[in-house]
């Protein structure tokens, strides 16, 4: 069962962090155009925010806790 949920992690990892990366090039390309649309560059960063969160969650997920 946790191959399946590593597994599982692994998979939804590499999918957020291919959203994150691509949130990155959209922002950059609205802050490159003459006149950049503020409010959805402003939920584009959230959205990015949101992401970090859950791939900072599921990192912590699939790395085993050490007890020192």
């Amino acid at each position: 069962m946790a191959e399946q949920d590593n597994n599982d992690f692994a998979a939804e990892l590499a999918r957020l962090q291919q959203e994150h990366r691509d949130l990155d090039a959209a922002i950059e390309a609205l802050q490159q155009s003459p006149a950049p649309d503020l409010l959805r560059m402003q939920r584009l960063k959230k959205r990015k925010l949101q992401l970090r969160d859950r791939i900072s969650f599921i990192e912590d997920q699939i790395t085993p806790d050490i007890i020192a």
